[in-house]
């Protein structure tokens, strides 16, 4: 998938085998950098990459894929400078050494992008860094074991996703929200959402809660399907009880955006977060400090979200005026 933001944001591979060399292939993607031809970039990479790991031979076409390079390479001078020293008079030999140029050249391109990997890297946090690691030897695991949960697709979707908000300023510095994995599932999330508009009457809430009951968050939980990215997350509050902010029975929230209707696989899961804080604001949300024991249940939330989508296919969605927001 190439966004509209291309080439300053890479395009985005999914794959719909579940197959583990594929996975791995499409996860180093993250590593092939530079703004110029970064498409044509990609495409090297899987071809060399799983020629290699499928031990099959490199396609004899390929030099001229790297010709399409841009010159600052240096490729065709590389590539006319073998030409030069290989026997006119063995053209196979010549083509041999053509593929092995390009495996050469790949491989000096590659430097950079490791120290590029490593600055990213220190953005992350050492108990953030933990968690990745462990995630991708579980993942190791399971593929050798042949229990997979989920798909390929959505399981490298969901390591981007997590990686990208562990470097985010807005999850980092400002700590406007947390995540943690439920049992180390990429597809269960829970997301603490520490901060809202400060003018607004949830806002109030909070620290009226803080000062009750030491705690300072809305809780939310994520659940992931296997076609993610191209079904939403289903999203729901889980803690404390809220009246308003388009919160249904059993903490499901009324947004447009959580349907297939108005999902695009573009969104970002911190984005998502941010917007449904937003929104929580918006439907002036207050918490609701008399509800004693109450508790929202997942199951009270999954019905009322079907009840919500079937009345909205039907009727269309509301939107409110611009002064609203």
């Amino acid at each position: 998938m190439i966004q509209d933001s291309y080439p300053s944001s890479p395009p985005v591979w999914f794959s719909e085998v579940d197959d583990a060399v594929i996975s791995t292939v499409i996860e180093q993607l993250g590593d092939v950098t530079g703004s110029d031809c970064l498409l044509l970039r990609h495409v090297k990479h899987l071809v060399c990459e799983l020629c290699k790991l499928h031990d099959v031979n490199l396609p004899l076409s390929l030099p001229h894929l790297e010709r399409h390079l841009p010159p600052e390479r240096n490729d065709e001078e590389m590539v006319s400078a073998d030409e030069e020293e290989m026997p006119d008079d063995d053209e196979e030999e010549e083509e041999v050494h053509e593929v092995d140029d390009c495996l050469d050249h790949y491989e000096m391109e590659d430097e950079p992008s490791k120290v590029e990997k490593e600055k990213e890297d220190k953005e992350i946090d050492e108990e953030n860094f933990a968690v990745l690691a462990r995630l991708k030897s579980n993942q190791r695991k399971d593929y050798l074991k042949g229990s997979v949960s989920g798909s390929v697709g959505a399981t490298d979707r969901l390591m981007k996703e997590l990686k990208d908000i562990y470097r985010s300023d807005s999850y980092r510095k400002k700590k406007m929200y947390s995540v943690d994995l439920v049992n180390d599932s990429l597809y269960d999330w829970m997301v603490k959402i520490y901060t809202v508009d400060s003018d607004s009457l949830l806002h109030a809430d909070l620290c009226k809660l803080k000062e009750k009951e030491g705690k300072d968050h809305i809780l939310l939980n994520m659940t992931f399907h296997e076609h993610f990215p191209y079904n939403p997350p289903f999203v729901r509050v889980v803690w404390p009880i809220l009246m308003g902010g388009y919160v249904l029975g059993g903490g499901a929230i009324c947004m447009e955006l959580l349907t297939k209707q108005g999902w695009s696989s573009a969104y970002t899961i911190e984005a998502v977060i941010l917007q449904i804080a937003a929104t929580l604001v918006k439907g002036k949300a207050r918490i609701h400090f008399d509800a004693g024991k109450s508790q929202y249940s997942l199951a009270r939330a999954q019905q009322s979200f079907r009840s919500l989508v079937q009345i909205h296919e039907k009727n269309g969605w509301f939107t409110p005026p611009k002064e609203d927001g």
